[in-house]
């Protein structure tokens, strides 16, 4: 019998984790980056938020392709191909000329990022019991935020020493080496994996979600039947629309309204997206703590992202009245936690009610929410321009965690979305 000192899967989360790490860095460099492109590229203010609005259309327009992909091809091959795709236009964005020329690159950029998280489902699926699910999910998507907040003060700092353009081709090389490493070290399902031991191999397929019997593909039009689908759609978009104002908006705003130099603007501005790893891996561990107690996947799914929309329209309201950089960063951190908060049981939900199809519905959730992230970049600007104050995009904020806590109380994550009416 093999015999590992530490279980496989457990590296295996630390390499999903290092890609969201990466996923999001590549995100966090456009943001601190505003000031130097603007100026080089002689762009407007709304310009540049349809810059970083058409990254996320493309990234939510091929949310479900890419999860069909990951069903039918596996996430080794899917996440080896779009991370090193993704990483050749983070590189071109350092060469972009003109406005046309940027969007081009950042659509197709969004597009290339798109099979990541409904690859990673697959990943859950395939490799972990159905009580370290909640978990592995806050794991990944806590390196998303530590990506974030990581990439905001250093990518200010290597824009300084370097210039933008080739801060773009340093992540991007650095991109398409850890899409090889992958391939060479990952396998589809721990059956595939030699170098796993034969207990830990065993222990994964006893417990982990049993496939369907007869394995077949969801229609498109199937999944949207869902009531299942629909609600899971609407409280991401909800969850997407507080979440997204750090990727795109919080920097630039920070550093405006308060008059902060781009580092000290960068270190404030990481403190909400660690804040949020924080909500990731809080809301993991109780999502599988509450299913250890009674295995009850309603109370264990629903329970967390409740508290986590709580959190988050009370921090984004409070928004409304502050003052100081220091204040604005407590409320800011207090949203976000609660935001992430929601994620892990979002996904883990996917999971529930698609088994060996997470990919694909997964992938429509995040097509949903990220639909909702191109509302508030977009938004963002627009509604400073109309009202002259950032308050309505508190407000809206808000109003959509408070609705999204009413999806929750409708959503059934033990109706498997092939029974759902």
């Amino acid at each position: 019998m093999k015999k590992t000192v530490i279980p496989f899967r457990y590296l295996l989360v630390l390499m999903t984790f290092v890609h969201t790490l990466n996923l999001y860095i590549d995100r966090a460099v456009i943001s601190a980056s505003k000031d130097s492109i603007i100026a080089d590229l002689n762009l407007t203010l709304t310009q540049w938020g349809w810059i970083m609005a058409i990254f996320t259309l493309g990234y939510a327009l091929f949310q479900t392709p890419s999860g069909y992909l990951a069903d039918k091809k596996g996430p080794r091959f899917v996440l080896t191909s779009i991370v090193f795709f993704w990483s050749c236009l983070t590189t071109l964005t350092g060469f972009a000329w003109n406005y046309v020329s940027m969007m081009m690159i950042r659509f197709f950029f969004g597009a290339g990022e798109a099979g990541a998280f409904p690859s990673l489902s697959k990943v859950v699926f395939n490799w972990f019991p159905v009580k370290e699910r909640g978990t592995v999910q806050g794991i990944n998507f806590s390196g998303a935020r530590v990506g974030a907040a990581l990439g905001l003060p250093f990518v200010a700092y290597l824009i300084g020493l370097i210039g933008w353009r080739y801060s773009f081709v340093f992540f991007g090389v650095t991109g398409m080496m850890l899409a090889v490493i992958w391939f060479m070290l990952f396998r589809d399902k721990p059956e595939d994996f030699k170098y796993i031991s034969n207990e830990e191999r065993d222990y994964i397929i006893k417990h982990r979600q049993v496939p369907t019997a007869e394995k077949t593909s969801l229609p498109f039009s199937t999944i949207l039947k869902s009531k299942n689908m629909w609600l899971a759609m609407g409280q991401y978009v909800a969850s997407n629309f507080t979440f997204y104002f750090t990727l795109s908006w919080m920097y630039p705003y920070l550093k405006d309204r308060f008059n902060l130099g781009g580092v000290e603007t960068g270190l404030y501005a990481s403190i909400p997206l660690l804040a949020g790893a924080a909500g990731n891996w809080f809301s993991g561990w109780l999502v599988d703590r509450l299913y250890r107690a009674n295995s009850n996947l309603i109370i264990s799914r629903r329970l967390p992202a409740i508290i986590g929309f709580v959190l988050a329209a009370f921090g984004m309201m409070m928004m409304l009245f502050t003052k100081t950089p220091q204040v604005s960063i407590v409320f800011l951190s207090i949203a976000i936690f609660g935001a992430d908060m929601t994620l892990s049981p979002s996904w883990t939900f996917c999971i529930d009610i698609a088994k060996e199809n997470a990919g694909a519905v997964s992938g429509t959730m995040n097509m949903a929410g990220n639909l909702g992230a191109f509302v508030t970049i977009i938004s963002f600007p627009y509604l400073l321009a109309w009202t002259g104050s950032h308050n309505v995009f508190f407000y809206v904020c808000s109003a959509l965690s408070v609705i999204a806590i009413g999806m929750w109380l409708l959503m059934k994550p033990d109706k498997l979305i092939t029974h759902s009416k």
